[in-house]
């Protein structure tokens, strides 16, 4: 089989000739911890490095559409330092963020101010960014360029939506969590017309593309669960999923629809699946101990989950490891589940840990 027909089996319910190994990249730290005992440059690309035993890279390219079509918000200005330490530096932005960045590690930026305030002004100026016809998002060659990337051999896909997890990043998680009910219609105009652009965006090349699955990246709950709630979803969201799922599937055929949060997801489960999306991701593991096993007993056996390995199984010996993975090999086993780790490999994990990983891994699914 070739990566893409493996893969492809796995998520329809057939029997690859063996379970592909793949990961959800690393942190910045751990590349360069791994560069340092004797990764080389040449393996490191999007993502992380790519060791031997795993498979070709999913999610190369997956960000920037395959530099098929710039996705972005595109505003006029450069970014403009306004202060600067040996610890961090502050930016201001075209976008009207206001952000400082740490200089050690990969902490996470604090935004003295947002790019999006819960104003109608604001949004007015906003979607001007989000204009889907924008001569600037569309490289020449564009549809040459899809039906030539149709004949990779790889899999690939390509973030296909955001509907809650773009706002966030444009406002703060508070300030949308009070504009979603301080504000219901203009939030519900803000998510129709974000499905709305993905869309405009997409239709002229990306059905001769060919992708393995599209990736809605969302990123909505935490470790006590979602940041809003089923009834929300119900309001805003719903019609907007299924208005895109209907594009990518129907009118584009792309087989599968993928969303990414990560936290405890539960209670938006249903709710993503009566959407029409195929494959929940990364079902990470957490202090909540999601499981597929448990997914499955309550949603079905053929609901597909593409993640579930606990990072931090990792630090255990292989024994430990191998172990771990076949409890999940009984699931592997029924079909559309592909074990991969539940997120960015941390730097507790060496590269000794990763190689004892991808040992055990192929030990215990791909055996002779």
């Amino acid at each position: 089989m070739t990566q893409r027909e493996r893969f492809h089996a796995i998520f329809s319910g057939q029997k690859p000739d063996r379970i592909p190994l793949y990961y959800f990249g690393t942190w910045t730290e751990t590349e360069e911890q791994w560069k340092s005992q004797g990764v080389p440059e040449s393996a490191c690309e999007e993502g992380g490095p790519q060791l031997f035993g795993m498979d070709t890279n999913w999610e190369k390219g997956m960000w920037s559409c395959q530099g098929l079509v710039n996705m972005n918000p595109i505003f006029e200005g450069n970014s403009v330092l306004l202060e600067q330490t040996d610890d961090y530096a502050v930016w201001s932005h075209p976008n009207g963020s206001v952000v400082r960045y740490g200089k050690h590690g990969s902490s996470i930026p604090y935004t003295h101010e947002h790019a999006l305030k819960p104003t109608r002004e604001s949004w007015e100026r906003f979607k001007i960014a989000l204009n889907p016809a924008d001569s600037r998002r569309i490289p020449q060659n564009q549809i040459e360029n899809a039906k030539n990337f149709a004949k990779r051999e790889r899999v690939a896909t390509f973030m296909g939506g955001s509907l809650y997890g773009w706002i966030r990043d444009w406002m703060g998680v508070e300030e949308l969590s009070y504009f979603m009910y301080d504000e219901p219609r203009l939030f519900g105009e803000i998510i129709d017309y974000i499905a709305d652009y993905f869309i405009k965006l997409y239709r002229p090349f990306i059905k001769y593309c060919d992708f393995d699955f599209v990736y809605f990246f969302e990123d909505c709950c935490g470790s006590s669960g979602p940041l809003y709630s089923p009834d929300i979803y119900v309001q805003f969201f719903k019609h907007n999923y299924e208005k895109l799922v209907d594009f990518y599937k129907n009118e584009c055929k792309i087989p599968f629809v993928l969303l990414d949060s990560d936290g405890y997801t539960e209670p938006l489960t249903k709710c993503w699946l009566d959407s029409g999306i195929d494959i929940l991701f990364p079902v990470e593991v957490g202090k909540w101990n999601a499981s597929i096993t448990d997914i499955r007993a309550k949603y079905g056996e053929k609901t597909a989950v593409f993640g579930n390995v606990d990072k931090f199984i990792m630090m255990q010996p292989k024994e430990e490891i191998i172990k771990y993975l076949e409890k999940l090999k009984i699931e592997t086993d029924k079909g559309y589940f592909l074990p991969i780790p539940d997120h960015r490999i941390p730097p507790e994990i060496s590269l000794e840990m990763m190689n004892n990983y991808i040992d055990a891994f192929h030990t215990v699914f791909n055996k002779k």
